[in-house]
């Protein structure tokens, strides 16, 4: 394990510690019906199953950054989704389940989480759970500048080139708005400690 891993792997886990010991703004119990609603629209929230959300590339960080962080969280009985107990053919419907029932959407952007589909699909619903029901959203830039998901350079713009080709407009669109609103949050850049 390196060091520089294991010490932004522990700076991410004080974060997200915090986060879930504060309350998040916004976000008000209902004591009649123990669900969550949103201020703003008074959508009641699916209940709260899971304290975190994690979205990421597996193919840039299973094997290294994720696995250390997922230990830290599971050593302090964060309740975590983990996408490894689906059912093929059942994934899409029940990662969009567990993105609504989480507390907090841990999303890691790396540098080929943009050419996955799949990520970016999950990443609009999580916009879409943040502004419906108050949800919190946590980036964190890992091997990818902020910047770079924000304007959708580098890898982004390499991905965004080929899901033009692919995918209609409005859904490359929803994918790009997304990953704006996402990269304009205060998050965590990794590069302050890799």
């Amino acid at each position: 394990m390196k060091i520089c891993e294991s010490s932004s792997s522990i700076s991410l886990f004080l974060y997200l510690t915090l986060l879930l010991i504060l309350k998040p703004k916004g976000v008000v119990p209902n004591p009649i019906s123990n669900k969550i609603f949103s201020p703003s629209t008074s959508i009641p929230a699916p209940q709260i199953k899971y304290d975190v959300f994690v979205s990421f590339r597996g193919s840039d960080i299973r094997k290294n950054f994720l696995s250390h962080v997922l230990e830290a969280l599971s050593r302090k009985r964060i309740i975590v989704f983990s996408d490894k107990k689906l059912k093929t053919g059942d994934e899409l419907s029940a990662i969009q389940r567990a993105i609504e029932k989480s507390l907090i959407s841990l999303v890691i952007f790396s540098p080929n989480f943009a050419s996955s589909h799949w990520c970016l699909d999950e990443l609009v619903k999580i916009v879409e759970c943040r502004e419906n029901y108050g949800r919190v959203l946590m980036p964190v830039f890992y091997q990818v500048y902020p910047s770079d998901v924000r304007h959708q350079n580098g890898t982004y713009k390499d991905a965004f080139a080929q899901h033009e080709q692919k995918y209609s407009l409005n859904k490359v669109q929803s994918w790009r708005s997304a990953l704006k609103q996402s990269a304009n949050m205060s998050g965590f850049d990794s590069s302050l400690f890799l």
